[in-house]
């Protein structure tokens, strides 16, 4: 993640979340996060366009922002 957050840096705002905590533990309940790590991409209406569990795959990462 730390290579696609440096290279898309204009582009993305990457937040990190520690589920343990009280807020991360918010914001799983809200987008449903059962297992980490669990990667959202949300767009500027904060809907989600992209989700992944487990460890990212940069590809696909790069394909969805790409998408329209």
């Amino acid at each position: 993640m730390d290579g696609i957050e440096k290279k898309h840096a204009e582009e993305l705002n990457v937040i990190r979340l520690n589920i343990q905590d009280p807020v991360g533990r918010t914001v799983a309940e809200r987008f449903g996060f059962r297992f980490t790590p669990t990667f959202v991409f949300l767009d500027a209406a904060g809907d989600e366009i992209w989700r992944q569990v487990g460890s990212i795959d940069p590809q696909a990462v790069e394909r969805s922002l790409e998408a329209p």
